[in-house]
């Protein structure tokens, strides 16, 4: 667990969801990703119809992104979902729950969108995270 955040799960007054923080603050040097969908290195969609091998490549493509930042989803404090539609979700928080394995959940929104940036895509998602100042990003600065 990492030391540099704080996750609050159930502010007073709020139940608590098994699903995300309610509220996730923190130290550190602050990271935002860009949206990703299901692309591969090549650029061609993975998954095509499939949300859930969507959701996988969605997290792979996270997971190296905050690599390239010297960040891991440890010290993601937020993500926002856009899927074209909320059936969705199952498969995504599959895929985030294995991704981020036994770290504390981020703050999260989910949001249904009625298309994306390409019609065989059905998920997107963006990332915040903190990373504590000590550790250096592979990418150059």
């Amino acid at each position: 667990m990492t030391t540099h955040l704080t996750h609050v799960p159930a502010p007073a007054g709020l139940a608590a969801s098994p699903q995300y923080s309610h509220v996730v603050w923190g130290t550190g040097r602050f990271v935002a990703i860009s949206g990703q969908c299901s692309f591969d290195a090549e650029g061609a969609v993975v998954g095509a119809g499939d949300p859930a091998a969507q959701a996988r490549q969605v997290f792979a493509n996270l997971r190296r992104c905050l690599a390239a930042a010297g960040a891991g989803f440890g010290d993601v404090v937020k993500l926002t979902y856009f899927v074209t539609d909320v059936a969705h979700l199952p498969a995504v928080r599959a895929a985030r729950d294995e991704a981020f394995g036994a770290a504390p959940l981020p703050a999260a929104s989910a949001v249904q969108v009625s298309a994306l940036v390409r019609p065989e895509l059905l998920i997107e998602i963006e990332a915040f995270a903190l990373v504590p100042d000590e550790r250096e990003a592979d990418a150059p600065a």
